[in-house]
């Protein structure tokens, strides 16, 4: 069955595509957007609060006198660690998030990953006044427990996305990233100019804990154990992925192939260079704008969300326009990743390097949000890439691009802080220039070595895990794998 062939099939339910909550593939879309909402939220909230946490203010003392004072004094090198060091911990789990994950379960494991993150985010306070290790430490635990999030979101959808599909399903809920960083990052200069600092922890730590809740409570690892499921949706979920119901799966992951394969690192470059940019923006601008263009904190907030605000909309327009080249047969799976993913690369390119140039206000915002929000169709490009590689290990393969994806979380910010240390003009040219030739180089690796089809490594494992269930003298002739092949690759 080919992507065309399966999109014209009917789930058997008569609801226009709109009324999302008539199925229930549509309810996990639309917890696991609110789920990246809060991995954002929770991480975001910080690069807006530090502003608070750091900058000078006058204060009048009972005698009448004004002094200038600062909650935390701490250095623009401090200030990089300290944002830098939540990836400190999330480096170490994306690797073991994915496996585990197939182990487990990828829901289990993405709602602990959050529900885990918002509780240490209530902590935050409390570890800041009693000093700058213990919120490092706090900061270096929350990343592990998020680390996990983005590899275990790719084994819910190996059991809940059909082919056809894919696409948009994973772009709305990864959308949830950028309406978390749209929401968090004005309401943190909002909240820490009304009530104090403390309070941008606590409003976001108890909408994590809330939304854990709901989603342990209302999402299952498969349609086979979903209760709330019709059935004539199950059979078209289960049909479109080639598995039957009552079979339990097993997977055989390549490792050697997996990791000698240029496709795979491909993915892995484009993933890099598309997290450098983002993370230099998003633990970057709020500092950028205070220092360079004079904002004032509650503006830096607004500010620095309308990029994320962009992508966020334009997420479901890549992710709807990623599905529709491949069902009406327009691009193969390959040339819609290559295209949508290096042409992107190029319009980042252009645009960091003409807003870093430019540096006026109005310019250089608008720049950026062009470069930001066109990074929605590099994620229709690599970030579902793992799945057309190799469905059955997709998760770990997140895992491994992810583990390297966050390195520009750990380096650009202390480097950030090295760089601007007189926070000049010209010191903060040279931190986008660096964004933009990653950018460049992650366009070049992507566009010569990736590829949208079921890798052979992958088909061989499955091969051989079905003719060791079967037996050789079952006559196994491979007809369920390629039939995977065939609609993977169309």
């Amino acid at each position: 069955m080919d992507v065309t062939e399966s999109s014209k099939l009917s789930d058997g339910i008569s609801a226009p595509l709109w009324m999302f909550w008539k199925r229930r593939r549509y309810i996990v879309v639309f917890m696991a957007f609110f789920g990246f909402f809060n991995v954002y939220a929770l991480r975001v909230n910080l690069s807006v609060a530090i502003v608070a946490m750091t900058e000078e203010r006058e204060v009048v003392l009972a005698n009448g006198t004004t002094v200038v004072e600062q909650y935390f004094d701490w250095t623009t090198q401090m200030q990089g660690f300290v944002l830098s060091s939540f990836f400190y911990g999330y480096i170490l789990t994306p690797f073991l998030g994915g496996f585990i994950s197939n182990k487990l379960g990828g829901n289990y494991v993405f709602g602990v990953g959050i529900g885990t993150t918002a509780i240490l985010t209530l902590l935050t306070p409390l570890a800041a006044k009693a000093g700058l290790g213990w919120l490092i430490g706090v900061r270096v635990i929350e990343g592990i427990f998020e680390g996990v999030t983005f590899p275990c979101i790719h084994a819910v959808w190996s059991k809940w996305a059909p082919p056809s599909e894919r696409s948009r399903m994973a772009s709305i809920a990864f959308a949830g990233n950028y309406a978390g960083t749209v929401v968090a990052m004005p309401l943190s200069g909002i909240f820490a100019n009304a009530y104090g600092w403390e309070s941008v922890f606590y409003i976001f730590g108890v909408i994590g804990c809330v939304w854990f809740v709901l989603w342990t409570f209302m999402i299952k690892t498969s349609p086979e154990v979903d209760r709330s499921i019709s059935e004539k949706e199950k059979e078209f979920i289960l049909s479109s992925l080639g598995r039957t119901e009552g079979v339990p799966e097993k997977i055989r992951h390549p490792w050697k192939a997996m990791l000698t394969s240029m496709a795979v690192w491909a993915l892995v470059a484009s993933h890099f260079s598309e997290n450098w940019g983002f993370y230099t923006l998003l633990t970057q601008l709020p500092t950028f704008l205070k220092d360079t263009m004079h904002f004032q904190l509650e503006k830096t907030g607004f500010i620095s969300a309308i990029p994320y605000l962009v992508m966020g909309i334009l997420l479901f327009v890549s992710g709807y326009l990623a599905d529709l080249c491949q069902v009406k047969g327009w691009l193969t799976t390959t040339q819609v990743r290559r295209f949508f993913n290096c042409g992107a690369f190029l319009g980042q390119t252009v645009f960091m390097i003409t807003g870093a140039f430019i540096l006026k206000p109005g310019a250089t915002i608008t720049c950026f949000t062009i470069a930001v929000g066109m990074g929605a169709f590099a994620w229709s490009g690599f970030a579902v890439n793992h799945l057309d590689l190799s469905p059955k290990s997709a998760g770990v393969l997140m895992g491994i691009s992810n583990t390297f994806a966050t390195i520009p979380g750990i380096v650009s910010p202390i480097l950030t802080g090295y760089i601007t240390s007189n926070k000049s003009d010209d010191e903060w040219r040279v931190v986008f220039y660096i964004a933009a030739g990653i950018y460049l180089i992650g366009c070049v690796i992507y566009w010569i070595w990736a590829s949208g089809e079921l890798q052979p490594w992958s088909i061989e494992a499955q091969e051989k895990l079905m003719k060791e269930r079967n037996g050789e003298k079952n006559g196994f002739d491979g007809g369920y794998v390629n039939k995977m092949k065939i609609e993977d690759e169309k």
